[in-house]
């Protein structure tokens, strides 16, 4: 950024509890009683916790537990299933709200929004603050959902402010978290160093070794002694990213790379039969997402972590791009025989993956269709079967219909 660029605004909005509050909104009846766990299989099948009421976390409760310890903890918690199809549409209704305001958005997730204001002073004529609570507030009226906002001159800094500003058991949260420009720095010190984005587990024990846990200890020491312990390139990004300097810019028009599920096990599984049918599942929310994208997909990948944690993957690349989960369900059920016949072990984990995705009517996705001459896998009736279901549930709910097998 030359001297003369105008101080960049950029905002995260992050809503609160995103899979307990849409649930809540899907189904007040069933999901509407605190505490609620929020699972990502089927409530019969209980995995871990994707999500969990700020009620639930009073009692110790987190995202990523495995189910039967969150339910031990927190006996009286109702359990349901992420209404996926809901997810996605009040993901799409925030943003809408969020380009209202801003002249550029960026969907990190399904619940995470960078914004960037930046130009935007003379506009509002107001603090920052204040257009970040009326941002919020506007986000409420129009879709019923609550999002904490964090606003710095990086996005580095705008997601870290969003997570101070959260609400939480133990404390309310203000909501919205303005850093001022030139405050980075101070800001930063309250954080450990594994609190940064891509200060990866391995790169936590390096630092550690050498006496590096926090942001204050990184900044404490020297530059060239830092280049010294650590190689100056790693030395000058890691010292910029303790000071707030992030030069990433907000992408309104970044295109979704993967789509991805996995389910991690309470107790390890042991036959090929219970596998597919948790891949069965992964697969029905994977290519509801894919197609409420308006995506497809041209590789599937399935992954397997075993019981002595030795991770394991196999993909196939297609010749023409699919969406439906009978077409992604066959390749996945094929890619999990390989996975089981190389190494029959019981499994901790299992997870599907769409990568080589496509806008549907694409030139792209037109043209790989016309260059193959093979018989398609996805035919017709498996996208007008696709169609229906998604129909269905967006109409009664995400547990009107369900696969029971697909061959």
């Amino acid at each position: 950024m030359s001297p003369t660029s105008p101080t960049r605004r950029i905002l995260l909005a992050d809503a609160d509890a995103f899979y307990v509050a849409v649930a809540r909104l899907a189904d007040p009846e069933g999901a509407g009683k605190a505490p609620l766990l929020v699972v990502g299989g089927s409530p019969e099948r209980r995995g871990v916790v994707t999500s969990a009421s700020y009620e639930a976390r009073a009692y110790g409760v987190h995202s990523a537990m495995p189910m039967a310890r969150a339910v031990r903890l927190c006996p009286g918690a109702t359990v349901v299933g992420v209404p996926w199809e809901a997810c996605s549409a009040k993901s799409r209704e925030i943003r809408r709200v969020l380009e209202d305001w801003c002249p550029a958005v960026e969907q990190a997730s399904s619940d995470e929004f960078y914004a960037d204001l930046t130009g935007t002073e003379r506009l509002y004529a107001e603090p920052l603050a204040e257009t970040a609570r009326r941002i919020r507030d506007a986000v409420r009226q129009r879709t019923a959902l609550d999002v904490t906002i964090g606003a710095g001159t990086s996005k580095l800094v705008a997601k870290l402010a969003a997570g101070v500003a959260k609400p939480r058991a133990d404390a309310p949260g203000q909501g919205v978290l303005v850093v001022e420009p030139g405050r980075e720095g101070e800001f930063l010190r309250q954080f450990a160093l594994a609190d940064l984005p891509g200060v990866g587990p391995r790169f936590q024990e390096q630092l550690a070794r050498h006496g590096l846990r926090t942001v204050a200890d990184l900044l404490a020491r020297e530059p060239r002694a830092l280049a010294a312990l650590l190689g100056e390139r790693e030395a000058q990004w890691l010292g910029d990213r303790c000071r707030g300097i992030d030069g990433a810019e907000v992408e309104p028009h970044r295109e979704a790379k993967s789509i991805s599920r996995d389910e991690t096990f309470p107790e390890d599984l042991d036959t090929t039969e219970e596998l597919s049918r948790e891949l069965l599942a992964l697969v029905d929310r994977a290519t509801a997402d894919l197609r409420a994208e308006g995506l497809v997909a041209r590789t599937v990948t399935v992954r397997l972590r075993d019981a002595d944690f030795r991770t394991r993957q196999a993909g196939r690349t297609l010749p023409d791009p699919v969406h439906s989960d009978r077409a992604v369900y066959v390749v996945a059920r094929e890619l999990l025989g390989r996975l089981r016949a190389a190494r029959t072990v019981p499994a901790r984990l299992i997870g599907v993956g769409l990568t080589g995705l496509i806008k549907v009517g694409s030139t792209e996705q037109l043209a790989l269709f016309e260059d193959s001459g093979a018989e398609p896998l996805e035919t017709e009736r498996d996208r007008i079967v696709a169609r229906v279901i998604d129909e269905v549930r967006e109409r009664f709910g995400d547990r009107a219909l369900r696969r029971g097998a697909t061959a």
